[in-house]
């Protein structure tokens, strides 16, 4: 049967992304108006969503803040899914490391469908920071450096179909991220090794990102620095996207050498 007649389906899809949503905020949580706008809802379904999420302990609402937040029972679920299919274990200490050879702010993001979500950040000892980065901040591929990245190592019939898929990126993102702009950025992504986000998204935040690899040669995760641009620029620039495919290395090959 196809999922667009299976009974529930747009009710689970709109819940799903509520769920993305209220998890991408982080403590700060999300108000009604907010959540129902960013998932194309009216408030009272984007209520009645939440509402039913928070019965299953799924988000709550903080009293003080009238703000929904993750809530429990997301935690016990994600701490079960994360046997399998987080790699934080194995790659902190690679994080950690990228920080204090760069004194950058260094960030593990994992693909999920058509974005990438932070789920580890190691702040750099250099005082001045970039805050575009945070965990379970969310981008669509192909924006962050870190989704840039993984875009770019993907075969060409899916960087097709996700471009035919989100034909809004230069109007939501600028337009740097137009099709042939962000194609032209692809390639020379692929052909550097790692790629480059001259401050696309905050003006003056500077961003480099370099594919991680499943066993299987795919590009599920990736590694990226961001900083203040003139920390990124000239030969710093080319040493520090020399680190980064390092350490992006070294923690492919403990991905597909299975450790745990």
């Amino acid at each position: 049967m196809d999922n667009d007649v299976i009974p529930g389906t747009q009710s689970v899809a709109r819940a799903a992304r509520l769920l993305r949503l209220v998890s991408s905020s982080g403590t700060d949580g999300l108000t009604v108006p907010d959540a129902a706008e960013r998932a194309g809802l009216t408030r009272p379904t984007a209520h009645r969503l939440l509402s039913a999420l928070r019965h299953e302990g799924l988000v709550d609402l903080d009293d003080r803040t009238t703000r929904w937040v993750a809530g429990p029972e997301l935690y016990l679920m994600g701490t079960v899914a994360a046997a399998r299919y987080d790699v934080t274990g194995i790659g902190r200490d690679i994080v950690r490391s990228l920080a204090v050879r760069t004194e950058e702010s260094a960030f593990l993001s994992v693909r999920r469908g058509d974005e990438t979500v932070c789920i580890l950040r190691e702040e750099g000892s250099f005082p001045i920071r970039s805050f575009v980065l945070s965990e379970g901040v969310r981008f669509p591929l192909g924006v962050a450096s870190a989704g840039l990245a993984i875009l770019a190592f993907l075969p060409p019939h899916d960087v097709d179909a996700y471009l035919e898929r989100h034909p809004d990126l230069a109007d939501r993102f600028g337009s740097a991220h137009a099709p042939v702009r962000l194609r032209t950025r692809l390639r020379e992504t692929a052909e550097r090794g790692y790629a480059l986000n001259p401050g696309l998204i905050v003006g003056g935040s500077w961003g480099l990102g370099a594919a991680v690899f499943d066993r299987d040669g795919y590009p599920q995760w990736a590694l990226s620095l961001t900083g203040v641009e003139f920390r990124f620029a000239g030969e710093r620039r080319a040493e520090l996207g020399r680190i980064l495919l390092a350490h992006a290395h070294q923690l492919s090959t403990r991905i597909a050498a299975g450790a745990r």
